[in-house]
C-alpha cells in the first residue's frame, strides 16, 4: 500500500512555503525525486532527503551539498520546515509519520512539482502511455541544441545533461508527464505533448474510457490560451482531444496532420525524412536511434520547439545528434562478441516496436531476456504479452517485478514461457538465462535486456 497524492495546487502550496528555508525529501534518490530537490536547493532552500540505497543519482545530490540519509527514522526532519514525499513509500514510514504528527507540511511528489513549474514561461509536459523518456530526451537535447537552454526533469538519464535532470534558464521547462494515478493531474503545463493513449495500469484505470477522460483533462490544464501537441495517427488520442479548448496541434504520418514527415527513407532502421507543416517544408531530419516509432517522438519534440520560437533547422540538428536516452535501446557493449542493449519497455506495444527497432537493424536472431512488471499488467493483458514477446527468435523469462503488489492474479514468468511455446524458457536465476545465452548466442545476433524492474542487475553478471 502507497500514500496518496496531495492536491493542493500551486497557489496553497505557495501558501504552505511561505516563510520557509528547508524542505525534506522522503524518497530522494528517485530520478524526478533527485532533480526536485536539486532545483530547490539551487533556489536558496535548505535541502536534505533519504533513500534505501546509495546511488549515482545521491551522489550528486551530496556533492552538492544536500544531506542525505540512507534509511528512515523520525529524527532525520527535525529542523525542516515541509516535507516532500514520493507515493512509493509505505504509509507507516517513520519520518512521513513524524511530519504528520508534527504539523509540518507534506506535499506529494507530483503536487510540488506542479508548484515548481509554475515559475518558467513555457512548460512542456510530455505524455503518453509510451515513449515520454525518449520524447522528454529529444525534446531536451534539440532546445539545448538550438540555445533553448532548458530546465528538464526526465525519467531517463540523457548523457548530454550528465543524468535525469538539467537546470536551465526559467524560460522553458521540460518534463515528463506521468499518467499513473493521475499524478498529471497535478502538473501545469502550457504545452501537453501526447504519444499516444491505450490502457496500461491496470490497477488503477479500469477501462480505456477512464484513460482517455484523463489525458482529455491533462490536456485542458493549459487553458485557451495554451496548445496541445498530439499524435494525429492515433484514435483514443483524437477521441481524448474533442472539445479542446486551446490551439491543437497535430503530428504524425498521415497528411492531414498540421506536421508530418515525408521522402521517409531508413538505413540499419534509422529514419531520416523532410518535417512538413500544415503543406511547407520545414526542416530535414536525420534520426541516429531506430524504429518507426522515433519519428513520432521526433515530429512532437519539433512541433514543440517551433511553438516556443525555436529555429527549425538548429532544432532538427539537435534531434539528428540524439542518440538514446538511458535503459532505451542503450547500447551496452559487447558479451561473447554479441551486442548487448538495454530496455525499459514493460507494455506489450513497447515490445513489440522495440523489438520491431532491433529487427530492422539487421541483426542475426533477437534473444529477449524479459522481466514482467506487475501482476495486474501481465494478468491483463496475457495476450498481448504472448504476442509481443513472440516476435523474439529466442525468450528468457525472469520472474515477475512484483512493484507495490502481491501475487493473487495466478499468473506467473513460467506460465507466461510456456503460452509463448517452444521459443520461450523460465530461468529461475541470472545464471540459468546466462547459460542459455552461451549456447545459443552468436556473432551476428543481439541481446536484449528488457523491463522497468530490476532485470539490468544481469549486466554485472555479463561484464558489463
Amino acid at each position: 500500500m502507497s500514500v496518496a497524492n496531495t492536491h493542493y495546487g500551486a497557489s496553497e502550496i505557495a501558501s504552505m512555503l511561505a516563510g520557509a528555508s528547508s524542505i525534506y525529501f522522503i524518497g530522494i534518490g528517485g530520478i524526478n525525486m533527485s532533480s526536485l530537490a536539486h532545483i530547490s536547493h539551487i533556489r536558496g532552500y535548505r535541502v536534505g532527503g533519504s533513500d534505501q540505497m546509495q546511488t549515482a543519482l545521491t551522489d550528486r545530490l551530496a556533492d552538492a551539498g544536500i544531506e542525505i540519509f540512507y534509511s528512515h527514522e523520525a529524527c532525520h526532519i527535525d529542523g525542516y520546515d515541509a516535507v516532500v514525499y514520493t507515493v512509493a513509500i509505505a504509509p507507516d514510514n517513520p519520518e512521513f509519520t513524524a511530519a504528520l504528527a508534527r504539523g509540518i507540511p507534506c506535499i506529494s511528489r507530483a503536487d510540488f512539482l506542479g508548484y515548481i513549474m509554475t515559475g518558467y514561461h513555457n512548460r512542456i509536459g510530455v505524455s503518453g502511455m509510451h515513449g515520454k523518456s525518449t520524447c522528454t530526451s529529444m525534446c531536451a537535447l534539440s532546445f539545448m541544441h538550438a540555445g533553448g537552454d532548458p530546465t528538464v526533469l526526465s525519467g531517463a538519464t540523457l548523457a548530454e545533461m550528465g543524468g535525469a535532470y538539467r537546470i536551465g534558464s526559467e524560460e522553458n521547462f521540460i518534463f515528463e508527464a506521468c499518467e499513473y494515478m493521475d499524478s498529471f493531474l497535478d502538473f501545469n503545463p502550457s504545452i501537453a505533448v501526447v504519444l499516444n493513449i491505450e490502457l496500461d495500469h491496470v490497477d488503477y484505470f479500469k477501462s480505456i474510457t477512464q484513460v482517455r477522460r484523463s489525458f482529455s483533462d491533462y490536456a485542458a490544464i493549459t487553458g485557451p490560451d495554451g496548445y496541445a501537441v498530439v499524435n494525429g495517427d492515433d484514435e483514443n488520442v483524437r477521441l481524448a482531444m474533442a472539445g479542446y479548448a486551446g490551439t491543437l496541434v497535430t503530428f504524425g504520418l498521415s497528411q492531414d496532420c498540421d506536421y508530418t514527415a515525408y521522402n521517409i527513407e531508413y538505413v540499419s532502421g534509422m529514419a531520416s525524412f523532410d518535417v512538413y507543416f500544415r503543406g511547407e517544408f520545414a526542416a530535414h531530419i536525420s534520426l541516429s536511434v531506430p524504429g518507426k516509432h522515433n519519428i513520432y517522438n521526433a515530429l512532437a519534440a519539433f512541433a514543440s520547439a517551433m511553438i516556443c520560437g525555436l529555429d527549425a533547422e538548429t532544432v532538427a540538428e539537435g534531434l539528428s545528434h540524439y542518440l538514446g536516452a538511458g535503459r532505451r535501446m542503450e547500447y551496452k557493449g559487447k558479451w561473447n562478441d554479441v551486442d548487448v542493449y538495454d530496455d525499459y519497455a514493460h507494455h506489450p506495444t513497447e515490445i513489440a516496436v522495440t523489438l520491431d527497432g532491433f529487427r530492422d537493424m539487421g541483426f542475426g536472431h533477437i534473444f529477449c531476456i524479459y522481466q514482467p512488471h506487475t501482476y495486474s499488467r501481465t494478468a491483463a493483458l496475457w495476450d498481448d504479452f504472448v504476442s509481443a514477446l513472440g516476435t523474439a527468435d529466442r525468450v528468457l523469462m525472469v520472474d515477475i517485478y512484483a512493484a507495490r503488489e502481491t501475487d493473487t492474479l495466478g499468473v506467473s514468468s513460467a506460465l507466461l514461457a510456456q503460452a509463448i511455446g517452444e521459443k520461450a524458457d523460465y530461468c529461475a536465476s541470472f545464471d540459468e538465462a546466462i547459460a542459455i545465452l552461451s549456447a545459443e548466442a552468436r556473432h551476428g545476433d543481439a541481446i536484449v535486456v528488457m523491463g522497468a524492474g530490476t532485470v539490468y542487475r544481469i549486466f554485472p553478471f555479463l561484464g558489463l
